[in-house]
């Protein structure tokens, strides 16, 4: 597979400043622009640099905290993670940790999305197959490219279209309703340590294409849980 595509013109309908920005910010650390245990000038400025509001500016950072490429200390600014750390300073981090705790939103998804799949199941068609085969082909691309923003938000895409098939309005109401806590547990395990994780990630998400090609409900939503549980087992969280 040719994985040399344009990934900047990838999410470019659908993708919100914040995550513009983080990937804007993504380059400029791959780059060596900004150079590992680098301060990043304050958010005023480099909000001014890259022409975006400091709200949106702030919701990058917190992203690529996640991810593991800047660390924020109260009092003292943001600094660039080492990339040789072994595993980068919080890269564990959880943005929601104040109000729910990693695992419950994990085990909401092993409840919720086994189902939605189920579902889907019964009413995806050609176009929705090739739909999931392309968010996944770009996963993985964005992977090879080292670029993690895009990674996520193609995962996202894939899960979200998914839930979308749901006949079940309702089901489908309550996962858009915990879309951002979702997508936190999809940049979680990005795997700095378990270096195949990514490998098993994108063979299980055609494992459930598979399922969902065959109009194989039962064996959608076994697929999917399986896929979810070894995600949180990679974010250190058993369910």
């Amino acid at each position: 597979m040719n994985t040399k595509v344009d990934l900047d013109k990838t999410m470019i309908d659908r993708t919100p400043v914040s995550q513009t920005v983080a990937r804007q910010i993504q380059k400029m650390i791959q780059s060596g622009e900004i150079e590992a245990l680098q301060r990043l000038p304050s958010q005023r400025q480099l909000a001014e640099k890259l022409g975006v509001s400091r709200s949106s500016l702030r919701e990058a950072l917190m992203t690529l905290e996640t991810l593991g490429f800047v660390k924020t200390y109260s009092g003292s600014g943001t600094i660039v993670c080492d990339p040789n750390a072994n595993p980068p300073p919080d890269s564990t981090h959880w943005r929601y940790a104040k109000r729910y705790d990693m695992s419950d939103v994990f085990e909401v998804r092993m409840l919720l999305e086994g189902r939605l799949a189920k579902h889907a199941a019964q009413t995806t068609t050609a176009d929705d197959i090739n739909i999931l085969k392309t968010a996944t082909d770009r996963m993985e691309a964005a992977w090879e490219n080292n670029d993690l923003i895009v990674n996520v938000e193609e995962d996202q895409a894939f899960h979200q279209h998914i839930a979308r098939k749901c006949r079940n309005v309702l089901l489908s109401q309550q996962y858009e309703s915990i879309v951002p806590l979702l997508i936190e547990t999809q940049r979680q395990p990005i795997p700095f340590t378990a270096v195949n994780r990514m490998a098993e990630s994108i063979a299980e998400h055609r494992a459930i294409i598979k399922a969902l090609h065959e109009r194989d409900a039962n064996a959608a939503e076994k697929a999917m849980n399986l896929h979810i549980k070894n995600t949180a087992k990679c974010a250190g969280v058993v369910v």
